[in-house]
């Protein structure tokens, strides 16, 4: 077993197709086919299940293709400390949708003009999700609602933000969550640290919203919303991104569910020349100083 065929393996299953695969590593499909047989003779499982038309992952092969992302990831961190401290090779970083909507869109296009050896990939999630795959190895550093305590992980402060609540135009004034619990509340995940925080706040008032619907947009969230069909909190600075915010009521939260953090996760052992690049790029970007101080004095000491 070598790299070769585990990036082979992680392709072929990304892509469900020998032919795109074959095609995204300039290869042609018979070399795949071959290489893939060697890799399940050697392992002594059938990695696909194949059929007429499609391949696709067998029970085994999702188990094993983890351990091979994990592996190749492991590998490429590896390339990237010997780059005599130089950003470079893959960079997969995690976010969660509302930062990389708001946030994300000049700082990776300074990133990529400042970097052009790095290739950069963006994965979203919610914030529970994303994390988990720094933890694995899969992703090099994330940005999430923190701070996030685990002992692997090592992070910093890298923006404010402010949550708001949104309601219809005829809805009474929210005061409390009290005034919400008739109403139907569209949310993310159980993932999603945003939605953790405004069920605390439902839980504290004593009160719990009529039902949760989730919804993986916040565009949609709105949406339902200024239609009169339920309750989100969202991002202020998402909010003010979207065309048609006047359609929706904005309710100030009280302070200890109203600001929150996104932070800039890494993992302890993992400080890459890319990461920091990252890190300083985002102080330079964000001039805040409260915000500098807090990314030059991170979670833990620095690396």
């Amino acid at each position: 077993m070598d790299l070769v065929q585990l990036r082979m393996f992680c392709s072929v299953a990304e892509s469900g197709s020998l032919a795109r695969a074959a095609e995204q590593l300039h290869r042609v499909p018979s070399n795949l086919t071959t290489r893939l047989r060697q890799l399940e003779e050697e392992l002594g499982v059938d990695l696909f299940i194949r059929e007429k038309q499609r391949i696709r992952l067998s029970p085994m092969g999702h188990n094993f293709l983890n351990y091979a992302q994990r592996i190749l990831a492991l590998s490429d961190e590896a390339l990237n400390m010997t780059r005599a401290g130089k950003p470079g090779g893959n960079f997969a970083l995690g976010s969660m949708e509302s930062t990389a909507a708001t946030r994300l869109p000049g700082l990776l296009a300074a990133f990529h003009q400042r970097f052009p050896a790095v290739a950069l990939s963006l994965i979203t999630g919610t914030s529970g999700e994303i994390i988990d795959r720094v933890r694995e190895g899969t992703l090099a550093a994330a940005l999430v609602d923190g701070p996030v305590q685990h002992d692997d992980l090592n992070g910093c402060i890298a923006f404010r933000e402010e949550m708001v609540l949104i309601t219809d135009l005829d809805h009474i004034p929210v005061t409390c969550a009290r005034d919400t619990q008739d109403d139907t509340l569209f949310a993310f995940r159980n993932s999603c640290s945003y939605r953790v925080k405004l069920e605390a706040w439902y839980r504290d008032s004593q009160a719990a919203p009529h039902s949760v619907m989730e919804i993986q947009s916040y565009h949609a969230m709105r949406a339902c919303v200024a239609g009169g069909a339920g309750v989100a909190m969202i991002p202020a600075s998402v909010l003010k991104q979207m065309p048609d915010r006047a359609r929706v009521q904005v309710h100030s939260l009280p302070a200890e569910y109203r600001n929150t953090a996104t932070w800039l996760m890494w993992r302890r052992d993992a400080f890459t020349p890319n990461v920091e690049a990252l890190k300083y790029l985002i102080i330079e970007q964000f001039h805040d100083r409260p915000l500098n101080d807090e990314l030059m004095h991170p979670l833990h000491a620095a690396e």
